[in-house]
């Protein structure tokens, strides 16, 4: 798999993201998407978080989990680490598991991203422009 590793902010927090050019899709951390959800203070908080909730999603059968997938992403250590990663379909199934007042902006903000792929498609002097910025 090629993949290209960003890091997005929302509301000041870090998501990693990663793009799968084969598969035209991008992975989001899950650990990331819930620290925003839950509004954790650290990483560690929406780890454990995430971790109680994927033991119960398992319990239930959810496919969310069972479709989840490990990807090596930069951890604030700055090495490299597995971590679970998860589609737009089963981020957007992660937010209807978590109750959280930030479910609609993260909706959102996860439409932006896709609409700045696709802009970048089009365009690929776009890309240009965002990894300069991102850098």
């Amino acid at each position: 798999m090629t993949q290209q590793t960003t890091i997005k902010l929302f509301d000041e927090k870090k998501v990693r993201i990663a793009w799968d050019e084969e598969q035209e899709k991008y992975y989001f951390a899950v650990v990331d998407i819930v620290q925003v959800l839950t509004d954790s203070a650290d990483y560690q908080t929406a780890r454990k978080y995430w971790k109680v909730l994927k033991g119960r999603l398992i319990k239930e059968g959810k496919e969310t989990v069972t479709n989840c997938y490990q990807l090596k992403l930069p951890a604030a250590d700055g090495k490299q680490r597995m971590t679970d990663v998860a589609d737009l379909e089963q981020i957007f199934r992660l937010i209807q598991s978590i109750p959280s007042k930030k479910a609609e902006p993260v909706k959102r903000w996860l439409a932006e991203v896709g609409a700045q792929r696709v802009d970048q498609m089009i365009d690929p002097e776009l890309t240009f422009q965002m990894a300069v910025e991102d850098y």
